[in-house]
């Protein structure tokens, strides 16, 4: 089962993703992950992706490509895996279909204004990464699950966000009329709480 989860940045994409790779044993694969990895081990498309990061500048999409490519043709993906950051745009997703066939495109769908509070109040262990929100931490800083420092991450300020979510509405949210065409999407309600959200997603995947 291959599986791409969409969704604008903070929608709740990194919390699923690590659910539905628990529970279906799927390699989460995230664009961030693998190009740290590359460039971790110096690889040559990572030093390649390495020359851009470097230089402040966004990736190429066709050396973004290559580095997903070589990760799903491993052996750990051979039972299906699950695409998390990737495609962020027409010309990945066109390129993806090149190489590898897609079963489900899971689209987690929220108002864009609760993803500012959610971003701009959003504080993660800086050790563990798990993930917290200054509504539910009761002034705790430190983290429940490791005892790590909490921090906020630089890019989580109403001006990044807001960027962010601008680059989405103009470059991925095409995607979803893209699916919806290959009739392989299904929407789901990102507003719902997270053990909501993830029921729908297992009824989804379970057919």
């Amino acid at each position: 089962m291959n599986v791409i989860l969409l969704g604008a940045p903070g929608a709740g994409k990194g919390t699923q993703a690590t659910k539905i790779s628990d529970k279906y044993g799927l390699p989460h694969i995230s664009t961030g992950d693998i190009f740290r990895e590359n460039i971790k081990n110096q690889t040559e498309i990572g030093l390649l992706a390495k020359s851009y990061i470097d230089k402040g500048q966004l990736v190429p999409d066709e050396v973004t490509c290559k580095i997903v490519e070589e990760r799903i043709s491993r052996e750990d993906c051979k039972n299906g895996y699950l695409l998390d950051g990737f495609p962020r745009n027409l010309d990945q997703a066109a390129k993806l279909d090149t190489f590898t066939k897609i079963d489900v495109v899971l689209n987690i769908d929220i108002d864009l204004s609760l993803l500012m509070d959610r971003l701009c109040g959003r504080r993660v262990c800086k050790d563990c990464g798990k993930s917290y929100h200054i509504s539910t931490l009761n002034g705790a800083t430190k983290c429940s699950r490791c005892g790590g420092e909490l921090i906020q991450r630089k890019d989580d300020n109403p001006e990044t966000v807001g960027n962010r979510l601008s680059v989405y509405n103009e470059q991925t949210a095409p995607l979803i009329d893209y699916y919806t065409k290959k009739g392989i999407i299904a929407n789901l309600h990102g507003d719902a709480p997270v053990e909501k959200v993830f029921e729908e997603i297992t009824g989804i995947l379970e057919k």
